[in-house]
């Protein structure tokens, strides 16, 4: 199984700092344009920035790169449709929320979408774990029923990507005949995550691929057999990935050398408010990511160090101490951070979708670290087992 990577276009700003730029700030700590002591310069989302993270990414070898979707980001369809003619065959994971457009419309939009690009959209459906986040929107359903309405929203859109007239009446929607003009061809994979209860039916019916923030090797397994059991039953086998952030740099001393910088320009005020505001999340997953650096924040922070967050080798969880979502980061040599992805792989995990702060320079670190490094070893392999192939048919 080759490992399929893929980067990250950071639409709400970047910078050299975890606070100050990019996705995810909680509400209350920071929000894009705004530059706390000890954050670098912030650098705007214009597309012409965007453009040279995407042409770097392609460049670099990534399939493609995801986009997100929330409150302070560009919008994710208008800004990859713009990036299409900057780049060739880099595909975009566009992150969307269901409940906040009519899903034939949606089917409409991915097929377009589809057609202009030549075949290079990929959907990442976002149900939205953030209460407050969906009530700006004016959704205020409750965590689970979000998680319905999912449900019957993909329904629907595949249903519209038949090109026959579709009827379907739930809870949530009622449509009669929806059609898109011509179906997309390839269809949009879906790519789907979530750690409730309630999300976990969704994924098994309608996933291409689900997805996991980045937890500790059994921690993920455990989600990879719940999935594929749920999934097993509807007569389905979903991929999976895992969405994980990475310093990569020629030797491991240098590579926490970055994790030490990046944890010393926080602010101990903003971890307590970053804190406070994730702490109110109804999402499972974030209340997952909390608990993995949950012994620094009651004590050793105290102790001040780097390692003290690495909760499995080379899994430091020093960015969910101020940012929302994924909150953990590979952190190491190239060779390390390769058996990591080997070490995820193993499981079963298919697909790395990666970022970094700043995204332009660490997407250079690992694709030229850590792909190159992953292919050498995928070489070896390929040639042990035909050296060995060879060996045993001179034996007969």
């Amino acid at each position: 199984m080759t490992p399929r990577f893929h980067w990250f276009l950071p639409t709400t700003g970047d910078s050299r700092a975890l606070i100050g730029g990019g996705h995810s700030v909680p509400a209350g700590v920071g929000r894009p344009g705004e530059r706390p002591g000890t954050a670098d310069r912030i650098r705007p989302p214009d597309i012409d920035y965007l453009a040279q993270i995407a042409r770097s990414a392609e460049q670099l070898g990534f399939e493609a790169v995801l986009t997100p979707t929330g409150t302070w980001c560009e919008d994710a369809w208008l800004v990859t449709a713009a990036l299409l003619r900057e780049t060739s065959r880099l595909k975009f994971l566009v992150a969307f929320r269901p409940g906040f457009v009519s899903p034939t419309l949606a089917a409409q939009m991915a097929a377009t979408y589809q057609r202009i690009s030549g075949g290079r959209l990929l959907l990442n459906v976002v149900t939205g774990g953030e209460s407050a986040e969906q009530r700006r929107f004016g959704d205020h359903l409750p965590h689970a029923d979000r998680y319905a309405r999912t449900g019957e929203f993909l329904s629907i859109v595949r249903g519209a990507w038949t090109g026959e007239p579709y009827d379907f009446k739930g809870e949530h929607y009622h449509v009669e005949g929806a059609v898109v003009p011509r179906p997309p061809d390839p269809l949009p994979e879906i790519y789907f995550g979530g750690s409730s209860p309630a999300a976990g039916p969704v994924a098994a019916r309608h996933t291409d691929v689900y997805l996991t923030w980045g937890e500790p090797p059994d921690q993920v397994a455990e989600k990879i057999e719940w999935i594929r059991g749920l999934a097993a039953g509807h007569g389905r086998s979903p991929r999976f990935g895992i969405r994980l952030h990475t310093i990569s740099r020629d030797t491991s001393e240098a590579a926490w050398a970055e994790a030490r910088r990046l944890l010393d320009g926080i602010d101990p005020a903003h971890i307590d408010r970053a804190q406070e505001a994730l702490a109110a999340s109804d999402s499972v997953g974030q209340r997952r990511m909390r608990a993995l650096h949950e012994s620094y924040r009651a004590g050793d922070r105290a102790a001040g160090s780097e390692r003290a967050l690495e909760i499995h080798p080379n899994l430091w969880a020093g960015v969910g101490l101020v940012r929302g979502g994924a909150g953990t980061a590979l952190v190491g040599s190239h060779a390390e951070v390769a058996d990591r992805v080997e070490e995820y792989a193993a499981l079963g995990i298919e697909e790395f979708i990666l970022s970094g702060y700043p995204h332009l320079e660490e997407a250079y670190w690992f694709g030229e670290g850590v792909i190159p490094e992953l292919s050498r070893r995928a070489a070896a392999r390929a040639a042990a087992t035909r050296r060995d192939g060879a060996d045993w048919g001179n034996d007969r």
